[in-house]
């Protein structure tokens, strides 16, 4: 499966580099593009190479549950990206971090979140590891005394996501891995929102980073995937058997999809976090919004921070509508560009209503505490010409303004 040419350890490539060429296995046919591997299970010549495969003797492939040709290349692609050990992938981002969460933990233990989460995240921390045995609690984020409050001995893990869904908080991952590491615990990291280009978590500290490669990794709306990375050992200690036994294991076509989307996955981002920029700036300006948040901004409440831990300000962005949920719904509707979906990270333009879809589980009074308002709105900024999209996005506003300036006239 190995080509003879010879090429240049990949770990000294530079990033839009490993993108390409980084992970390939070519076949005997010496092809191109990245081969499709639609297998579930592998021929051995010999009874004993079989044997050898199943003791692990012999590395090669068992059956696509376990690994595949077409998944180990989208991971060993990743895992350069991320300058991590190695990685295993899911079949959603929601599998990742179960499976990053639940491969470390056992009845008795006790793990602390960040309490600004995605939905389902917070589902699982809450609600899904409580059924197993295992405590949780849920911290402020960006209070690192609220860290440290909250370790107990029993402490194995921690979980966060920076930036945050849908405030875009930015949390110290550096600061609350060396918490983690000075009680033995281990710090688990969703990037999913600063893109593995953008922020580093495990050059900051984290033991295990994992994404929804369904968001910017595909970047195209077409299919489902996810990503643990770590070290070796993090891997075969906690994730490998955990995913071997258990079987959320990404099909071998998305993980083809995947590999091809990496190949253009700096060129996405760098054109769409210089768009989203542009519309915050764009949004700070306008009298009907409240607030515009977006970590590549001044006026960040964790600007600095965002400095210092990103190399950019990301593809994201939220705002406040004044006027509450009915402004914001009447903005929304009135888009001609930019449409209405809970995905993110996509070539095209997608905007959510947080209150109402992706954190409508959560109490009125979490999502007052993660200022999550009827007004608010996310914004994923996609590679549409900006200029287009600011005035889609200004022609929305006027016109869920106009109700509010009549009824003052």
């Amino acid at each position: 499966m190995t080509s003879p040419r010879k090429s240049r350890d990949a770990r000294s490539l530079r990033p839009a580099t490993q993108l390409i060429h980084g992970g390939t296995l070519r076949s005997r046919f010496e092809e191109t593009s990245e081969a499709l591997f639609l297998t579930q299970g592998y021929l051995y010549d010999t009874m004993e190479m079989a044997e050898a495969r199943f003791k692990g003797d012999d590395p090669g492939f068992i059956y696509s549950r376990f690994a595949n040709p077409t998944v180990s290349m989208f991971e060993r692609r990743m895992a350069l990206l991320e300058g991590a050990e190695a990685a295993r992938a899911t079949a959603s981002g929601m599998a990742a971090v179960t499976a990053s969460l639940m491969g470390q933990l056992k009845a008795g233990d006790h793990v602390v979140a960040a309490r600004a989460l995605f939905g389902s995240c917070l589902y699982v921390v809450e609600e899904l590891l409580p059924r197993f045995g295992v405590e949780s609690t849920l911290v402020e984020g960006t209070d690192l005394d609220a860290w440290r409050a909250a370790m107990r001995p029993n402490t194995k893990t921690a979980f966060l996501e920076s930036p945050t869904n849908p405030t875009l908080e930015i949390i110290d991952i550096a600061a609350v891995a060396d918490i983690m590491h000075d009680h033995g615990a281990t710090l688990v990291v969703d990037n999913v929102f600063a893109t593995p280009l953008l922020q580093h978590p495990m050059k900051l500290g984290a033991d295990c980073v994992v994404y929804s490669a369904t968001k910017h990794i595909d970047g195209q709306g077409r299919v489902l995937g996810g990503i643990i990375l770590a070290s070796e050992k993090f891997i075969a200690d906690n994730i490998h058997n955990y995913l071997r036994q258990t079987g959320p294991c990404l099909s071998p076509f998305n993980a083809w999809t995947l590999l091809k989307s990496l190949e253009t996955l700096p060129v996405r981002v760098e054109a769409q976090g210089r768009s989203a920029e542009r519309i915050a700036d764009f949004l700070a300006e306008r009298p009907d919004v409240i607030r515009t948040l977006y970590p590549g901004r001044s006026d960040h409440p964790q600007a600095e921070l965002a400095r210092r831990q990103m190399s950019g300000g990301g593809t994201m962005l939220s705002f406040e509508v004044a006027g509450g949920k009915a402004a914001a719904f009447r903005a929304a509707n009135a888009l001609s560009i930019i449409g209405i979906s809970n995905n993110l990270g996509d070539a095209k333009s997608l905007i959510t209503h947080p209150e109402t879809t992706t954190h409508q589980r959560l109490k009125p009074e979490q999502r007052e505490a993660l200022g999550i308002g009827p007004g608010l709105l996310r914004l994923s900024v996609g590679l549409e010409d900006v200029e287009d999209l600011i005035e889609d996005l200004a022609q929305a506003l006027d016109k869920a303004a106009a109700p509010r300036r009549h009824a003052a006239e």
